[in-house]
Formats: structure tokens, C-alpha cells, sequence
């Protein structure tokens, strides 16, 4: 079984919803762990909650991973704070939706300049860095990356191409030690495109329910890869 002692994590989009349920969990691994947002007000916060909780440490930088620069500066100081990353969840994600007739230019180039090319920005960044730890990439697809929907050609369009490009990855660069898992949930009750989330919510995939699959990949015996996980609702409404 792996460890996960003196680990160190970066998670894109990790102020709220499944980002913030995956950082919480590795904390609490005593995985020091660095998030990403675009809000400094609402990253500060996030820190703050985290580091209550007093095992792993917990760090945050304003970057957007449509900007590889921003990329690029995080791993930085992640290096700079803890002199390695052996873990990346490249979680950020947003979504709009709408039949093919109303989407716009602007919204089609925001999906997919967030869901896959900031994939790609952050993979890229990481690698270095993870190629000397051996370390493990899990990006957040979606059920959307396998099943199209009328209203979603944007979204449908980056989430297909985000679990076909993490697979490419994954045989990429598994001659590194590096492995690479894509997690594709279902409904999650998170504020994604701007939901509230209520106790109406509760039948959804919780994100601390991902945070515990995700600490359940890391603590697996190095020689097993699951490396695309579709995870559903038990009880869907």
C-alpha cells in the first residue's frame, strides 16, 4: 500500500465544490496541499478553513489555468514552499449550456479554454516536477465526457476531449512511474453553474465523496491503476 507522508498536492479549483472536498480529504492525510481559484478573497478563505483542520498544510494562489504563465508560477512556489509536488488534481471546470443556436463564441472558447486546454497548462507545468517524485495526476471529467446531451455541445465537447486526452497522457508518460486517473462523475452536489446546493441535493454524489475516492487511489498499491472511474448517483431522481 502507498503512503501518503510528507506528500504535497496542487489542486486547481479547489475553493469550493469537489476541488474544496478533495483538498479537505488530503489534509486530512496530512498531504500538504496548494488550491487554486481566480478570487484571492475566496482562496484566503479556503486556506484559512484548511488549516484548521491542523494536519496538512495548506497554501493558495490566484491563478486562472487558461493562463499558462499562472500555471507555471503556482508549481513555482509550491516548489519553493515545500521543494517538491507528487500529486496534481486538475479539478477547475466550468459549464454552459444551451442549445447549439444560443451558445456563444465566448462561452464555446471559455468551456473549452477551461475543461481541456487548462488541463493541458496544468499537466504540462507539473510534469517536471512530478516525473521526479513518480508522483499521480487525477483529472475531473465527467459522465458528460461519455454521454451527449442536447444543450451541452460545449460542454459535451471538452469533457469528451478531456477523458480521451488524460488516456493519451496516462500512456504517455506511465514509463515515468507517473500515474494517471481521470474520475467521472455523475451529479454532484456542488454550486457548479451556479446551482445552490440545499438538502434537496442529498441523493447527489457528495464532494467528499470524491476527496475519499481520491485518497483511495492514493493510498493503492502502486502496481494497480484505475485509470477512468464512472461514478454515479446510487439513487438518481
Amino acid at each position: 500500500m502507498e503512503s501518503t507522508r510528507n506528500k504535497t498536492a496542487l489542486i486547481t479549483g479547489g475553493t469550493k465544490g469537489i476541488g474544496y472536498g478533495v483538498a479537505e480529504a488530503l489534509v486530512n492525510q496530512n498531504i500538504n496541499v496548494a488550491i487554486t481559484g481566480r478570487s484571492k478573497e475566496l482562496i484566503d478563505e479556503t486556506v484559512k478553513k484548511l488549516n484548521i483542520l491542523g494536519r496538512g498544510e495548506a497554501i493558495g494562489f490566484e491563478a486562472d489555468v487558461r493562463n499558462a504563465e499562472s500555471q507555471n508560477i503556482a508549481i513555482a512556489g509550491i516548489i519553493k514552499k515545500w521543494g517538491k509536488l507528487d500529486i496534481l488534481i486538475a479539478n477547475a471546470g466550468v459549464g454552459h449550456f444551451g442549445s447549439i443556436e444560443d451558445i456563444s463564441t465566448e462561452q464555446w472558447l471559455e468551456t473549452i479554454d477551461t475543461n481541456l486546454t487548462g488541463v493541458f497548462y496544468s499537466i504540462k507545468a507539473s510534469l517536471e516536477e512530478l516525473k521526479k517524485t513518480k508522483g499521480y495526476i487525477i483529472t475531473i471529467a465527467s459522465l458528460a465526457g461519455t454521454n451527449f446531451f442536447a444543450g451541452a455541445s460545449a460542454y459535451n465537447a471538452s469533457k469528451f476531449g478531456l477523458v480521451g486526452f488524460t488516456q493519451a497522457v496516462m500512456l504517455d508518460i506511465r514509463k515515468y512511474g507517473i500515474k494517471v486517473t481521470t474520475i467521472m462523475p455523475g451529479s454532484v452536489a456542488t454550486q457548479f453553474n451556479d446551482h445552490v446546493v440545499s438538502e434537496t441535493d442529498a441523493w447527489k454524489i457528495q464532494p467528499e465523496d470524491i476527496g475519499q475516492m481520491v485518497v483511495d487511489l492514493l493510498l493503492m498499491n502502486p502496481r494497480t491503476l484505475p485509470s477512468k472511474i464512472e461514478v454515479r448517483p446510487t439513487t438518481p431522481k
